[in-house]
């Protein structure tokens, strides 16, 4: 046998052996791969972060598996050593993340200490044949008992436009809580724990547009968990009519006054740029003392009656229901929420009482205008001033200098618009200069 003879058989018998170990490399390598390709069990978040939840709380449940992908899923609640099975999944292949929502109204949990405990598993292989399996825990307390209300302000003697305090208390403090007046809503400050019981104060109003027989006020009150009461109260009030007045617009008055004002159509007539000032941005402005109303102190800031302008004579009144017309006929309608107190030209604005001002600046329909924050959401407001003389963050006291009269705004000349505001509903400001309705109103309600 030739050499060559003998290298060609020996490497005919050596190249299956080759490609043998090559498949056999090829194949080890690709279980390798198959088996700690996912090597990470699934993620797991429970939700909420809260600690105490309510019947109406729903438990969230996420799960990730970014390797091989979810399996199965099970969600159980432990409680007393009882396991209670809440939710159980299984999986589509390939799928890389899920959620489950779980409600606690079945009442299958009692009230007091619960675990919410959940297993998940994905498709992995690895360690060698078992799923990659996670299981993560979170603890809660259930609390189904909403507040308890107790009343404490007995006699509640209120006007159609006018404002009151009451005094309640609850069993537990609240997330929220206040007077709800139809879609108004009026919050209530917490001042201290007695004995057990949350005291609140909450300033609130019959608004001038709701009439005696629609007046149905109900004290509200939302704990930690999600629950809810809902409580009336004793009270009288008292129906009260309001004028109604005319003002007829003039193009001279119009020319005036609509270069003030920012992103008023410049394609509409005089007519209708007006009209769009005396709607939308009423609207707008009205929106920011709502707003403002939320800047408060929680407790009060001020004692005894309010500062009127001095010298001055009323003009406009509260809720005037105003009419305007532009050559002959009715083009708008809208009512009056303040006070207009003429005095001097540019004559000195004193503060009505102790507070700190929340806002100092231009306001739309009301021009430049100051408001001062009173405490429990009760602010008076200043407009269509001269001038400014105070800003935001000032603490002023009672009859100091804050601003001057003016005419900026919609006002036709030199006055102040007078307004008491209580979260972000005006309210008639005849009330808070008269010593005796704050005595039965307000200082008693505090003494008792």
């Amino acid at each position: 046998m030739s050499k060559d003879t003998f290298n060609s058989d020996r490497g005919g018998r050596r190249f299956p052996f080759i490609l043998t170990t090559i498949i056999l490399v090829l194949a080890i390598g690709a279980g390798g791969f198959l088996l700690f390709r996912d090597t990470e069990p699934p993620v797991i978040v429970i939700g909420p972060e809260a600690s105490v939840v309510g019947k109406t709380t729903q438990v969230t449940v996420t799960v990730t598996d970014a390797g091989s992908g979810l399996k199965a899923l099970t969600v159980t609640a432990v409680q007393g050593g009882k396991e209670i099975p809440l939710a159980a999944r299984t999986f589509a292949e390939g799928q890389k993340e899920a959620a489950e929502t779980v409600a606690l109204d079945r009442g299958q949990i009692a009230e007091g200490p619960f675990d919410i405990v959940v297993a998940a598993a994905d498709t992995s292989i690895y360690p060698f044949g078992a799923a990659g399996e996670s299981k993560a825990k979170r603890s809660y307390t259930l609390d189904a008992t909403p507040p308890r209300i107790y009343v404490q302000s007995n006699i509640n003697n209120l006007n159609q436009g006018g404002a009151g305090l009451l005094v309640f208390a609850l069993s537990e403090k609240a997330s929220r809580t206040g007077i709800r007046v139809g879609e108004r809503f009026f919050p209530a400050y917490l001042q201290h724990d007695a004995g057990g019981k949350f005291v609140y104060h909450c300033m609130f109003a019959h608004p001038w547009d709701v009439s005696v027989a629609d007046f149905k006020p109900l004290i509200e009150a939302a704990d930690a968990a999600g629950n809810t009461a809902q409580r009336s109260f004793n009270f009288h009030t008292n129906a009260r009519s309001f004028r109604k007045d005319s003002i007829t617009l003039s193009t001279s008055f119009m020319e005036r006054t609509i270069p003030e004002f920012q992103g008023v159509p410049q394609d509409k007539s005089l007519l209708d740029q007006y009209l769009y000032i005396n709607n939308d941005i009423r609207r707008q402005n009205r929106a920011r003392l709502v707003e403002f109303g939320l800047d408060t102190s929680a407790v009060m800031l001020w004692r005894g009656p309010f500062m009127r302008l001095p010298n001055a004579a009323n003009r406009a009144r509260f809720a005037d229901s105003r009419d305007y017309l532009f050559e002959g006929r009715k083009v708008d309608h809208q009512t009056h929420l303040g006070l207009d107190l003429a005095s001097i030209q540019h004559a000195p604005v004193p503060a009505g009482n102790d507070g700190r001002i929340v806002f100092a600046d231009f306001l739309g329909i009301y021009g430049n205008v100051v408001v001062i924050d009173h405490g429990l959401g009760l602010q008076t407001l200043y407009a269509h001033l001269s001038a400014i003389d105070v800003k935001p963050g000032d603490q002023v006291k009672r009859g100091d200098i804050i601003a001057r009269t003016g005419a900026t705004g919609l006002a036709g000349g030199d006055h102040l618009h007078y307004g008491v505001i209580i979260s972000g509903t005006p309210v008639q400001p005849i009330e808070w200069w008269d010593a005796t309705w704050i005595k039965n109103n307000i200082d008693s309600k505090l003494s008792d």
